[in-house]
């Protein structure tokens, strides 16, 4: 019997994946909760499994006084010294007690407590499972549909894909097998809370790193990813490695590679493009496919004016706007696409307006575009000072035509408004 608890013990603890330790303390505390019930909350009980003997041990307590004045708390000398005859009064002796006596009642509320610990244990373990694999990607079955989040059976435990983690073109049935991204791990009493994605960007970064060798040992970087769930995703790469181009890597022979992304995100679209140090670079990279004629950088207000081609114009900004809001996002730059027509009327109304001020010459107006300023309406912004680097110019001449430049913008703003 002694070995067949042991047995117990050490078969639930390799079968549950809990810790035999825990194990053992959960059926200590559920034959102290039984023995309480068999002889009540008032005695002093201590519970221990004695492993050499492979058996619980159940020792009651009671002081040793001269007279008996509470029998669940106190043994007479005389009866002490029966189980120890050097004890002596006002010692605590501890008494087996014998276990075949707690009856049906007591050994079912052990059970329930035995069953609760495993429960607590096999929670914990799953939390402690989880907790570090936030940005895996996990595979599951579809279990249970409820207010909209989709229920995923990953095995020991679920997931839930909440509904603003769906992505909009998808839908799903019990028993699909569905891979979701995990961005948060919750622990509540009733057990873990995975959350997982599949519209977070960086659910496309994983899937890459699961699909391309190079970017999952470091070689190539998906340094930015940028995604409208369902539809259309940029990601900007760079390699580590001179010899491996990081673009080709990611696409695969043939497309493979990011083929089986696409396959996976049903279809949506992924555009890789090159990253580049240099902020312009990168802009132009993440436009295309859109021929760039010019860009204009505003590196104060982290804005870029991109010069394209009449006919490329709704290439470079795309359906609704898709392709130049995605390169947004994925630079970080905010981005105003004009045609080159365009930009040459506005070029030629800026010189124009250049000319028109007093102290301005051909050589001047030249000389203020090379700089930067390229109509009366960015001079009347500069600093006096920005401009002093120009052949011939003066403090006082420069605040003199920055004020020419103020009184030509209230005139314009002036005529306007009536």
């Amino acid at each position: 019997m002694t070995s067949e608890l042991m047995r117990i013990i050490e078969q639930v603890s390799r079968q549950r994946g809990v810790d035999k330790e825990r194990v053992i303390k959960a059926v200590e505390d559920a034959v102290k909760v039984a023995v309480r019930k068999k002889f009540g909350p008032d005695r002093d009980i201590e519970v221990n499994f004695n492993e050499e003997l492979g058996e619980i041990e159940i020792f009651e307590f009671k002081e040793v006084v001269e007279k008996v004045t509470d029998e669940e708390r106190q043994i007479s000398l005389e009866e002490a010294r029966k189980y120890d005859p050097e004890v002596e009064v006002g010692d605590s002796l501890g008494i087996k007690m014998d276990t075949t006596s707690l009856g049906r009642i007591a050994a079912q509320a052990a059970k329930q407590v035995i069953i609760q610990r495993f429960r607590e244990a096999e929670r914990d373990i799953i939390y402690d499972d989880f907790k570090d694999r936030k940005g895996e990607i996990v595979n599951g079955i579809v279990q249970r549909f409820e207010g909209g989040s989709i229920i995923v059976n990953l095995g020991r435990t679920e997931a839930e894909l909440p509904p603003n983690e769906q992505m909009p073109n998808e839908s799903y049935k019990q028993g699909d097998r569905i891979r979701g991204y995990i961005i948060d791990v919750k622990h509540y009493s009733r057990g873990p809370q995975i959350i997982i994605s599949r519209t977070h960007p960086d659910f496309v970064k994983a899937l890459f790193e699961s699909e391309v060798p190079e970017v999952a040992e470091g070689q190539v970087e998906i340094v930015a990813v940028a995604r409208e769930p369902g539809s259309r995703t940029k990601i900007a790469v760079r390699s580590r490695d001179p010899d491996i181009d990081p673009v080709g890597a990611c696409v695969g022979l043939r497309g493979r590679r990011v083929q089986a992304v696409v396959q996976e995100l049903r279809g949506e679209k992924i555009d890789i493009v090159p990253w580049s140090p240099d902020p312009a670079k990168f802009v132009c990279n993440a436009l295309a496919p859109a021929e760039i004629v010019r860009v204009i950088v505003d590196e104060a207000n982290k804005t870029m004016e991109v010069v394209v081609p009449d006919d490329q114009l709704s290439l470079a900004i795309g359906k609704k706007g898709q392709n130049v809001r995605l390169a947004a996002k994925l630079t970080g730059w905010h981005i105003d696409v004009i045609t080159e027509s365009r930009y040459n009327q506005a070029l030629k109304k800026g010189f124009e307006s250049l000319l028109s001020l007093e102290s301005v010459d051909l050589k001047l107006a030249t000389d203020l575009y090379d700089k930067g300023y390229g109509s009366a309406f960015e001079l009347a912004e500069a600093d006096p000072k920005s401009l002093l680097s120009i052949e011939g110019m003066t403090e006082e001449k420069a605040k003199k035509i920055i004020e020419e430049a103020k009184e030509y913008v209230k005139r314009k703003e002036s005529g306007e408004q009536r």
